[in-house]
């Protein structure tokens, strides 16, 4: 192996030519899909409501208390709603700022730390990873957590580095601390709970307890308090019941207990990492025996180990939780990108052409999969959407296919860069693949979202008084009260809107019979059902007049 990490790859020119196509490609794409349930729908209508109501300390969800979460998405969502009209792409863009910007501040630290080309490829790794790109284009919380943490970490090993001046080291700490309190204020004390333990481990391993000098924990600790504490303060003077359900229950409960109904075996998140990291699955173990070789800086400090103890510990803390979801890991994946684009500069056509003779393997077995999806779905029109979707598939499948075919062909040409070239080459045929695969989820996404069905209802809307009630009954449906840019009340099921209906119970409808009472007195009145009750309340004789229906539900108006 030869080491060119720290010469760059392209020109400066020729880097922010690619930086500018990135971007159209990363956010382009916004609007393509519809909010899909259940978090989606759920945090663009938080955002929604908070515009609308005008409330920026107070989230609320369907009409309910809802603090699950902390509102630091909530705001920039609501912002954007603002500023740009309420819609899927500005629901998406901040998920989607925080995305891109992770991969360029991937590719800032690496080149600090580890050269310019490691630099180049650790963005290069994390741009192409589907964990990251997926996710990038959701609207869910976990992107913002782990770009914010990712900031933090990049902080302190941009702070860290030998030779550089006092007053950077602590501009540097303070943007750590700052990054910190931010993740905090997207999803609670995990934001700094686990960087704090992965702090606490790491010297405990490499007994840098000097380390602990250089973190200007004093005016450090001045500014995560500054950003955290005053939301904190004011949602607990306006609502006494928020400690106890925010703190003890979603944040010690959730990870302790099984209640929250997301089980998974220790080994949940294997595969995840695995097809997450898929393209570059046989180069991960080699960047993380050749990190383990590394030796630390002049003054003791050690970025690699860092970087390891912080992948590993964040992995076993969730394999260990008893709520798990896929998305629970992504702050792992800018430290794997460090790792990759610290070890991929030093790849040897040999090693890069087993690489890709394993991936066409792969490939093969993609498609061979993707066979099986043209059998899957309970009734003809699910058959069909499976059967459309597998031809996104396979049109996926084949742009990686073609990335690898060039990136070869490029590999075997005997020029000094070719097997830089070709891993570029390469990275961009799954990026593509990616997206491709991803957008076309569309096919499902549109009618799980209930989105076609928004003009015809609203239509209904205009036609009834402003005040007329709207009841969601047996269930909770997380996109369309968003697309009809309404709430509804709740009837029988609380589903995880218990919390907000035990604080202010006056709005819901304890149970079906009595929802039954209140509708056959109304005079006017809209309700969402789902299709087995409305096909039940049917046989009875409840009068209902259909308006508008889906696979998944039927949205009815009291007739006249």
């Amino acid at each position: 192996m030869h080491d060119t990490s720290s010469s760059q790859p392209f020109s400066r020119t020729t880097l922010l030519v690619l930086c500018v196509l990135f971007a159209l490609i990363w956010f382009m794409q916004l609007n393509i899909r519809h909010l899909v349930p259940s978090d989606e729908g759920r945090y663009a209508e938080i955002a929604r409501e908070m515009l609308v109501s005008g409330d920026w300390v107070t989230p609320r969800y369907n009409g309910y208390l809802y603090f699950e979460k902390p509102p630091l998405q909530t705001w920039f969502n609501a912002a954007t709603f603002a500023w740009f009209g309420i819609g899927d792409w500005q629901a998406r863009l901040y998920t989607a700022l925080c995305g891109f910007s992770g991969v360029l501040l991937a590719g800032f630290t690496g080149a600090r730390i580890f050269g310019a080309r490691a630099g180049f490829f650790a963005a290069l790794a994390l741009a192409s990873a589907p964990y990251w790109n997926l996710l990038g284009h959701f609207n869910v919380l976990d992107m913002g957590l782990a770009f914010w943490m990712q900031a933090g970490l990049c902080a302190l090993l941009l702070a860290q580095r030998p030779g550089i001046s006092a007053t950077a080291m602590r501009n540097w700490m303070w943007l750590c601390w700052a990054s910190i309190a931010l993740a905090v204020l997207s999803k609670g004390l995990i934001g700094a709970v686990l960087p704090s333990a992965v702090l606490v481990l790491y010297t405990l391993i490499t007994r840098d307890w000097a380390l602990w000098k250089r973190l200007h924990l004093i005016s450090g600790g001045l500014i995560f308090a500054a950003i955290t504490v005053p939301w904190f303060v004011l949602i607990q003077q306006r609502h006494p019941a928020f400690f106890e359900f925010f703190f003890i229950v979603q944040q010690f409960r959730r990870y302790l207990t099984p209640e929250q109904n997301r089980p998974g075996a220790f080994y949940y998140f294997v595969p995840v990492l695995m097809i997450g990291f898929l393209p570059w699955l046989s180069i991960l173990w080699q960047s993380v025996r050749h990190a383990l070789k590394s030796s630390p800086q002049s003054n003791g400090f050690s970025p690699v180990k860092l970087l390891l103890v912080w992948s590993t510990f964040i992995f076993v803390f969730f394999s260990a939780s008893h709520s798990k979801l896929i998305s629970y890991i992504l702050p792992i994946a800018p430290a794997i990108a460090l790792l990759l684009g610290r070890y991929l500069p030093l790849i040897e056509k040999t090693q890069w052409r087993r690489h890709l003779i394993g991936q066409t393997v792969l490939i093969i077995f993609g498609c061979a999969g993707a066979l099986y999806l043209g059998h899957l779905g309970s009734t003809p029109a699910e058959n069909a959407l499976y059967r459309n979707y597998q031809s996104w598939v396979y049109l996926a499948l084949a742009a990686a296919l073609i990335g690898i075919a060039l990136s070869a062909w490029i590999n075997a040409r005997n020029k000094p860069s070719a097997t830089m070239q070709a891993l570029f080459v390469y990275a961009c045929g799954w990026l593509a693949a990616t997206t491709i695969a991803g957008n076309a989820h569309d096919v499902f996404g549109r009618i799980s979202s209930g989105a076609p069905l928004a003009s015809t209802v609203q239509a209904e809307f205009l036609k009834a008084p402003a005040n007329t009630p709207f009841y969601s009954v047996t269930m909770l449906d997380h996109t369309m009260p968003f697309y009809l840019r309404r709430t509804m009340i709740m009837v029988e099921h609380p589903d995880e809107l218990r919390f907000g209906i035990e604080q202010e119970p006056h709005k819901w409808v304890a149970t079906l019979e009595l929802w039954i009472q209140r509708w056959q007195q109304e005079r006017y009145a809209f309700a969402l059902l789902p299709v087995s009750l409305y096909e039940s309340l049917a046989a009875r004789g409840v009068p209902m007049r259909v308006i508008a229906r889906d696979p998944h539900r039927v949205i009815i108006a009291k007739p006249a």
